[in-house]
């Protein structure tokens, strides 16, 4: 059996490069873009990943390449696993991460189920035919920027990819050994300006295609519009209140907020004010100083271990609290096989609820989790 390879092309240059360069590498690869909205349903009018402009990216991309391509209809899926987690975690005065959520629940499994059904004779939905030598029988391969390394106990690694600025590996901490054993990132060796270069060199009508910084479903990053439209409700206003219970003012609706937010309070006073907290059973917001918001202790939940297993005492790492955050020095402290305890040497601004704390040791990934 040939060496066989899915890569998701989302529309954009990375994923394009990632297919040229898988099939370079010797793969029969089908491209498979996954269908997640409908743009007119979310109030979509411009280019986003994985919009239907998008796929019509994709399926070029993909023609010049001369590879299979395909649609994945997956937006019930994408709202079930990742537009109603993000609404729900808001709703409950947590700020998500819907890209991780992605990751874990679209585009390393449901996917993978898919194009293993469709591309592997007699694979059935679950159980998949035996490995040909080092190579699974079919590999999934995306644009994100990181490596998989295997250590000599057997174990998978992940590690950041070279180009700090583009490095992906904190929205990929909860992948299993099982999905890194047959993932593929041929852009953890090459940084943006060479991947855009080799997009140009083939013609692919993505090398100047810009990027976006927003959540697909919401251009614009305005969270709380997308979620009443999304909804159809409306969410009450409340007090905002310092730490004593003294009111301050009125709040237009908890989904408005987040934790280290200072613009858009809508509030004449002395000093600038900062959310500390988000009372969803009372429907307030807790405002207070900036140096309030520095704490050095945090609790995770649903974490996983990657790089390493769990180790039996406690540990010293960095750990990066949201994405664009720099890592800081830490303990680390397990509580059980999925959550953590992490102690910073120094206070970090904003913990916040619903995000992502990944541990590093060095350029590895050791393990994350969602902040509790």
């Amino acid at each position: 059996m040939n060496k066989q390879a899915l890569v998701g092309m989302s529309g954009g240059v990375d994923s394009s490069v990632a297919a040229f360069l898988v099939r370079e590498a010797g793969y029969d690869v089908t491209g498979a873009t996954m269908r997640l909205f409908d743009n007119e349903t979310i109030g979509i009018t411009d280019k986003t990943c994985c919009s239907l402009s998008s796929i019509d990216d994709a399926c070029s991309v993909a023609n010049r390449l001369g590879i299979s391509y395909v649609v994945y209809d997956m937006r019930d899926d994408f709202r079930r696993d990742v537009i109603d987690r993000f609404v729900s975690a808001y709703e409950s005065g947590a700020t998500p991460n819907p890209c991780v959520a992605c990751n874990k629940y679209l585009k390393f499994d449901r996917l993978y189920e898919l194009s293993a059904r469709d591309l592997l004779e007699g694979c059935g939905d679950t159980v998949l035919p035996e490995t040909d030598g080092d190579f699974p029988p079919l590999s999934i391969a995306t644009g994100h920027y990181a490596v998989i390394e295997k250590s000599g106990s057997g174990r998978f690694m992940l590690r950041k990819g070279i180009d700090p600025g583009k490095d992906q590996s904190y929205f990929l901490y909860d992948l299993t050994q099982e999905q890194l054993s047959r993932t593929l990132f041929p852009l953890g060796g090459l940084t943006k300006p060479e991947v855009r270069e080799i997009a140009e060199s083939q013609g692919l009508v993505t090398a100047k295609k810009r990027e976006s910084q927003d959540i697909c479903f919401v251009p614009g990053g305005d969270y709380a519009s997308f979620i009443c439209g999304y909804t159809g409700h409306d969410y009450p206003p409340g007090d905002f209140v310092s730490r004593d219970g003294t009111v301050m003012g009125t709040h237009k609706g908890i989904i408005n907020y987040t934790i280290g937010q200072r613009k858009g309070l809508g509030l004449a006073l002395k000093k600038p004010a900062y959310v500390l907290n988000i009372d969803t059973d009372r429907n307030r917001v807790i405002l207070g100083d900036n140096e309030e918001l520095f704490t050095r202790e945090l609790t995770a939940e649903s974490f996983n271990w990657v790089s390493t297993a769990m180790p039996q005492s406690d540990m010293r790492a960095s750990a990066r609290i949201r994405y664009r955050h720099h890592e800081a020095p830490a303990t680390i402290i397990p509580l059980s096989e999925t959550s953590v305890k992490i102690i910073f040497d120094e206070p970090q601004r904003a913990i916040t609820r619903g995000q992502s704390v990944v541990v590093y040791d060095g350029d590895y990934v050791l393990g994350g989790g969602i902040i509790k």
